[in-house]
């Protein structure tokens, strides 16, 4: 199996999953640990910058009335429910993702179009739980050549769960960052590994990086 799954680092994206502003702690979509996830995140995005690899953060808009939301929230969103409203400030990404100020341009994501943040960083918005449905980030990592993820964000059991296996169905070599993800639980990990992915935390993540690069 390791022929097959080991993770090419030089060939590796790393993406962010829903790591947005209504998710993190005493906000109104509060999910237990994406708080805490944030500095080793930020720390393996900054890695990947440093080696000028691909960056995605994938993100959930909901629209105001309703019409884009996924069935188990729409009611709440249609009775006032304030979460992922598009162009509120919680449906921001987490600034502390960044060393800049980023806003979403939420008519161009809406659209389908990637948001490029710079030369190796995009912004892609998803309809449902997984981050190839619908979206335009398979043709995006085909154009850049890339054939291993690593995956961070928020929150396991639903979008990085359902993204990790929608990756694995288009035989990419997957990697969790297990302490930059929030959700996960030992379950989860054991059918991660069922299926070919490698969990790793991330200072091991980033000496395999240093590893691939050291040559350079």
């Amino acid at each position: 199996m390791e022929k097959y799954t080991a993770p090419n680092y030089r060939s590796s994206a790393i993406i962010t999953i829903d790591t947005q502003f209504d998710t993190l702690d005493g906000q109104p979509l509060e999910i237990a640990g994406t708080s805490a996830a944030l500095p080793n995140i930020r720390m393996l995005l900054d890695a990947y910058r440093q080696y000028r690899l691909p960056v995605i953060h994938i993100v959930r808009i909901y629209k105001r009335d309703g019409s884009n939301v996924d069935l188990c929230r729409k009611q709440a969103v249609e009775a006032g429910a304030a979460i992922l409203l598009e162009g509120s400030a919680g449906c921001e990404l987490a600034p502390e993702l960044f060393g800049k100020n980023v806003r979403l341009n939420y008519d161009l994501l809406l659209s389908g179009s990637p948001q490029i943040v710079n030369e190796n960083e995009v912004i892609v918005y998803k309809p449902r739980w997984g981050a190839f449905f619908g979206t335009a980030l398979e043709s995006h990592l085909k154009s850049l050549g890339v054939d291993t993820l690593v995956f961070t964000g928020c929150n396991f059991p639903n979008c990085p769960r359902t993204s990790i296996y929608e990756a694995s169905e288009r035989d990419y070599r997957i990697v969790l960052a297990e302490d930059a993800v929030s959700g996960l639980y030992p379950q989860g990990k054991q059918e991660m590994m069922n299926i070919g992915v490698h969990l790793l935390k991330r200072a091991a993540l980033e000496s395999a990086l240093m590893d691939a690069f050291r040559n350079d």
